[in-house]
């Protein structure tokens, strides 16, 4: 039997704290996964527009095998200095990679990001942008509880036609394995059915936690665009990004596969998904607490299985929890 955590957020997966951080003018911000300690990462990559920092190495045979924070950002490129901010920060707390004992620490932190430049914020921001400020002090506020939709990087996110967000959700399995999901939906494609109130995920929602609407009816998606994509499609203007946890004991190999099969979650939550107008991609990390049971395929395909759709529902959330933002109205005031 699997159910969500206490929380129902990431950090019910023991190792790793959220912490977020805004600039409410300019409608962006910034949301940083901090692990207790290094972890085992892997990234898949399935849309056409990708914005990262650091990826390739998760993507090949590295050297250093483990992260220390994970970062997700608005700000288009510009975002991707908020990575700077929260490697700062760590080695201000002499964490990292060491390469030699007499040598300084190195901490590995990789990011990604999503278009809200067009979102009717402030970025007249000058010579300095704000996101490794904003990187800096997300990972000061890191904490176990942390808020969703308009915060952190999920502040200037829109949803297809909806405000967007930040979501996050988790489960746990019958012998103990949690794991968990943080996303950032800013995605052209819609997460609502069409005619109808009820999300794309609705089959995995735990305990209303995104509203509780059913479809009213048979549901007919039809063949072509949903009515409720975003209508401006441009390219590297759309993304969802998301980190799924684990406490299972993994190894990177393992942890590719359970990316690959978490990205489903996109699939499972929006419609169209992976567009070449999309940069979305998923990151999988574990901290390592417990050892998975054998025999281990099996242990791989059942995480895999918890990941796609305990991302599906963090989807879901992240709009669900958003609220009205100038122009951009929420799904909440869309169907009150």
């Amino acid at each position: 039997m699997i159910h969500k955590g206490e929380r129902n957020l990431i950090t019910d997966v023991a190792g790793v704290r959220v912490g977020q951080a805004e600039d409410v003018a300019a409608r962006t911000g910034v949301t940083v996964l901090l692990g207790d300690a290094p972890m085992m990462a892997a990234v898949d990559i399935r849309g056409g527009a990708p914005g990262t920092r650091d990826v390739l190495g998760l993507d090949s045979v590295p050297l250093v095998e483990t992260v220390d924070a994970v970062v997700l950002s608005g700000g288009s490129a510009f975002g991707l200095d908020a990575s700077s901010g929260v490697q700062a920060w760590l080695r201000e707390r002499e964490r990292g990679f060491r390469i030699a004992p007499d040598l300084p620490p190195v901490p590995i932190v990789s990011g990604a990001i999503i278009f809200d430049l067009a979102n009717g914020g402030n970025k007249e921001w000058g010579e300095e942008p704000p996101y490794r400020r904003l990187g800096k002090r997300a990972t000061g506020a890191s904490d176990l509880d942390f808020a969703l939709g308009n915060a952190g990087a999920g502040l200037g996110a829109l949803a297809g036609t909806y405000k967007g967000g930040l979501g996050s959700a988790s489960s746990i399995s019958d012998d103990g394995f949690t794991v968990g999901a943080l996303v950032v939906v800013n995605s052209v494609g819609s997460p609502v059915m069409p005619g109808m109130d009820a999300f794309w995920a609705y089959p995995f929602e735990q305990d209303g936690e995104f509203g509780g609407r059913a479809p009213k009816g048979p549901v007919r998606a039809g063949l072509d665009f949903p009515p409720d994509m975003k209508g401006a499609v441009r390219p590297a203007a759309n993304t969802t990004i998301a980190i799924v946890a684990t406490d299972a004991e993994l190894t990177t190999l393992e942890l590719r596969r359970i990316a690959m099969m978490a990205a489903d979650g996109f699939a499972r939550a929006l419609r169209p998904v992976h567009t070449p107008f999309d940069g979305d991609l998923v990151y999988v990390v574990s901290t390592a607490r417990h050892a998975p049971p054998q025999p281990r395929p099996l242990a791989v395909m059942r995480l895999g299985h918890m990941a796609a759709d305990c991302l599906a529902r963090a989807i879901a959330r992240g709009v669900y929890e958003a609220e009205t933002l100038g122009a951009f109205k929420s799904y909440r005031d869309t169907f009150p």
